[in-house]
């Protein structure tokens, strides 16, 4: 099991949605030290957590991260982007810049700090994901949370006999600024933050916050229609 009192650990996109909730929950359950980052560590407002600036698709300032917080024991990939480009209408760039922050921004931070957790004795990394994970909603966005997604499954496997567990998230809409034009039901953020370190805590593969991601999870099993209705015939 993995222990979060006590633990050093650092958040990515620290400042603001769930990555701010899952800060104040983290020092709740006694982590001895949290490292919010974001672009911008002024955004950062947790009296107690340690502000780190930090551009999750900069090669340089996520190396410059793992040495200014060597003390880590557990990653938190929640830092991401919402461009929801179209495949067929937006430039490709957009579908390349999602891309960059929610597929290549959490390799480039788990390449930088799985020698530092393993150094300091092993640890837990929690990757990010949305309901769209495994529902193709929202263009390139879905695909980004996809493909982390799979990067998460291969990393579960690579990471387990180096001492490190690895939990991924799945949650629906969340009432933060990435959900503030959706008319629909979302989870409070201090919600999913407490269900995500549940996972963390007891080692969980997986941690699906919300019902609509339990819904989805199900039906990946079923007919392709079942997801997609518009399908049926």
């Amino acid at each position: 099991m993995t222990a979060i009192a006590g633990s050093t650990v650092l958040v990515t996109g620290g400042g603001r949605g769930i990555g701010k909730a899952l800060v104040q929950a983290l020092y709740e359950r006694g982590a001895a030290k949290v490292y919010a980052t974001a672009r911008d560590p002024r955004t950062v407002s947790h009296p107690d957590a340690v502000p780190l600036a930090l551009e999750v698709t900069d090669p340089a300032s996520v190396a410059a991260a793992a040495a200014a917080a060597p003390d880590v024991t557990i990653l938190v990939n929640n830092a991401g982007a919402a461009v929801a480009a179209s495949y067929l209408t937006s430039p490709v760039d957009d579908v390349r810049r999602e891309f960059e922050t929610n597929f290549y921004g959490p390799l480039l931070t788990t390449r930088a700090f799985v020698p530092v957790i393993e150094a300091n004795g092993g640890g837990h990394l929690l990757n990010v994901h949305s309901v769209v994970s495994w529902i193709a909603l929202g263009g390139s966005y879905s695909a980004s949370k996809a493909a982390l997604w799979s990067q998460t499954n291969s990393l579960r496997l690579d990471l387990q006999p180096r001492g490190i567990n690895v939990t991924g998230l799945h949650v629906g809409y969340v009432d933060t600024d990435l959900a503030a034009g959706v008319d629909a039901a979302k989870s409070p953020p201090d919600s999913v933050a407490a269900q995500a370190l549940d996972g963390v805590e007891s080692d969980a593969y997986e941690v699906l916050a919300d019902d609509m991601a339990r819904q989805v999870k199900a039906g990946l099993s079923a007919d392709i229609s079942v997801l997609y209705p518009q399908l049926a015939r």
